[in-house]
């Protein structure tokens, strides 16, 4: 498969949100988000903004992100 050329780079501050949605393990808000990486949910929400387009998080309920299997393999690059 050529998933691996799809793959978008990401930035530091997007790698940590996607690692804190992996630890936290359930749909999170930005402000559970946030305080596991002890920023301001504002400060985070660029990176989940990006990260959604990307298709590395999705949002099964309104205002809670979770990480997709794709996001699992930014992670793991």
């Amino acid at each position: 498969m050529m998933e691996h050329d799809t793959i978008t780079k990401i930035n530091e501050n997007e790698k940590a949100v996607l690692t804190a949605l992996e630890k936290l393990g359930t749909a999170s808000g930005s402000k559970d988000i946030a305080a596991e990486l002890n920023l301001k949910p504002k400060t985070i929400s660029g990176a989940i903004k990006k990260l959604k387009s990307s298709g590395y998080i999705e949002s099964p309920a309104r205002c809670k992100y979770s990480i997709t299997a794709q996001g699992k393999e930014q992670l793991s690059c």
